[in-house]
């Protein structure tokens, strides 16, 4: 469970620019001329706060890890901008029966090192992976897979222990990423090189300093990049990040800095700031990381379903958002952020608006009596700097409600996490980002299906719809169920939800193609960008 909090998954990825007029017959004005200057190289720089603990995706499931492997590696399907369902990369996949998932090569796909991408490689890379089953790793993930046959070069055939509608979005992870079986050891990790068939190849690693990628012209699939590589510099915090893209005048790139792009780590302050500037760009998107209050249900006052639905009755999201992040981001009423499908506002639809009244009704019918103490907790760094505020807000709240008297607690993570499992707190401030880009991940580890959430929720209705969400193959369907799925959520509050993130990406003016790099996954795809 010391892992649940961090996990994030990287699942968009960037299209190629429309045709040139050479298709048409027509001259390309794009074209060298004789004369014309050699082009400059497009080398495009950034930092970033995020570390990275492997280049391996056999590896640690990190958000830094995954940024720089999915731009180096292919993965089976993928998910663009705009499309919220998987699409081919490196194959054309489909179920043939409820177990059995078929995935069709294209012909011709390389590795940088010249050798052959073939269906070996496919079923060597998942072998390895679940074989491998590091530590904080995907291996989890495809625990549905049994085996994988490949019938000729071209065919990957995925046979699952049962119906798991799961698995098309699981293929689109890093965790599924395609290694040369030639270059890659079976029984350990390879951390200090990569080969691996994505838009980038990797031409330089320096462990907690930097990463360079340079285009790989192999590459066959939907993410072809428009620049000619990447140089990403690791720093140490928001100081350094924000020196980096918006250092003195004149030092580095056209809008000041060092770098053309940085991401991951700046400040509310900083933010506000960068966005005065004329020579930046800020550019934000709604992404998968979502926070939320968690009810210990070992506690015997938030085991009392009348309390939590009282609590659900009360918290207003706006001014939470307002005051503690300065609107940075943005209320959520579902454990299904609204990008995903089946999402629906079900904490919205049973609660309406914020009202004491109907708080105050909902303990009554309960049996509930008198002002109810809450013991709430809260860590100070885990979740980022406004996690004081976000606790001192809801405080705020459930007292001036007349109902609650809330006693903050406060530890680090570590303490924190061990008082959560001895039941410490009645309820907590929480946050989540998703291993996978489906829905079901937003709601399964709550169930308590596999590495279960560590606040003791079981639900036979939940579990039942679950089991039925994950075999429903038919997409409208599963979308009905998630959907009900959710409405069990609101009635039984084992959880609130609260706000959902923003991945916030500082740019010079000059790049081009930024909003579609970022992903809402909380991570970027480099090979769309340009300047």
């Amino acid at each position: 469970m010391s892992e649940l909090w961090r996990r994030v998954v990287m699942s968009a990825a960037i299209g190629g620019l429309g045709a040139g007029l050479v298709a048409c017959g027509e001259p390309d004005d794009n074209a060298p001329h004789t004369g014309d200057p050699t082009p400059k190289s497009m080398v495009l720089r950034v930092a970033t706060t995020d570390s990275i603990s492997s280049l391996d995706p056999a590896g640690p499931y990190d958000v830094g890890s995954r940024t720089v492997q999915a731009n180096l590696y292919q993965t089976l399907l993928t998910i663009l901008p705009g499309k919220p369902t998987p699409v081919p990369d490196a194959a054309d996949c489909q179920f043939d029966s409820p177990t059995t998932y078929t995935c069709s090569l294209k012909e011709g796909l390389t590795f940088p090192n010249g050798h052959q991408l073939t269906s070996s490689d496919v079923r060597f890379s998942f072998e390895r992976m679940l074989a491998l089953k590091t530590p904080g790793g995907p291996a989890p993930l495809f625990s549905s897979v049994t085996s994988v046959s490949t019938p000729d070069e071209l065919t990957a055939v995925f046979n699952l222990k049962g119906p798991d509608a799961r698995l098309p979005y699981l293929l689109t992870t890093t965790g599924a990423s395609i290694v040369d079986e030639e270059a890659y050891p079976r029984t350990k990790l390879l951390d200090t090189s990569a080969f691996g068939s994505g838009p980038y190849q990797l031409t330089s690693y320096r462990p907690g300093e930097s990463v360079t990628l340079a285009r790989f012209a192999g590459y066959k699939g939907s993410r072809g990049p428009q620049n000619d590589g990447v140089q990403i510099a690791l720093v140490k915090d928001a100081v350094a990040l924000n020196q980096a893209i918006a250092g003195s005048k004149g030092t580095g790139s056209k809008n000041g800095g060092q770098v053309d792009l940085a991401y991951r780590g700046f400040t509310i302050g900083q933010l506000d700031k960068l966005r005065t500037s004329n020579q930046v760009q800020v550019v934000e998107s709604e992404d998968a990381v979502i926070q939320f209050v968690a009810f210990q249900l070992k506690s015997v006052t938030a085991r009392r379903l009348p309390v939590r639905r009282a609590i659900a009755q009360l918290i207003d999201r706006p001014a939470l958002v307002k005051k503690a992040y300065a609107e940075h981001v943005s209320p959520l009423y579902s454990m299904v952020p609204p990008s995903f499908g089946g999402a629906t506002d079900a904490f919205r639809a049973e609660y309406k608006q914020p009202n004491k009244a109907a708080a105050a009704a909902i303990l009554k019918a309960g049996g509930v009596k008198g002002v109810v103490p809450l013991t709430l907790g809260w860590t100070p760094s885990r979740f980022g700097p406004g996690s004081k505020a976000e606790a001192l807000e809801l405080k705020r709240q459930l007292d001036a409600s007349g109902l609650f008297r809330v006693t903050l607690k406060s530890a680090e993570w570590p303490a924190y996490q061990a008082q959560i499992k001895a039941g410490a707190f009645d309820l907590y401030i929480a946050g989540w980002i998703p291993e996978y880009p489906d829905a079901d991940n937003y709601l399964a580890p709550f169930v308590g299906v596999s590495d279960p959430f560590p606040n003791g929720y079981r639900s036979a209705a939940a579990m039942k719809l679950l089991q039925q969400e994950r075999s429903e193959q038919n997409g409208i369907k599963r979308a009905e169920l998630i959907e009900q799925l959710q409405g069990v959520f609101a009635r039984e509050v084992p959880v609130l939800p609260t706000w959902q993130g923003r991945l916030s990406v500082v740019a010079g003016q000059d790049v081009q193609n930024l909003s579609g790099a970022l992903d809402p996954l909380a991570f970027l795809h480099l090979s769309g960008l340009r300047k």
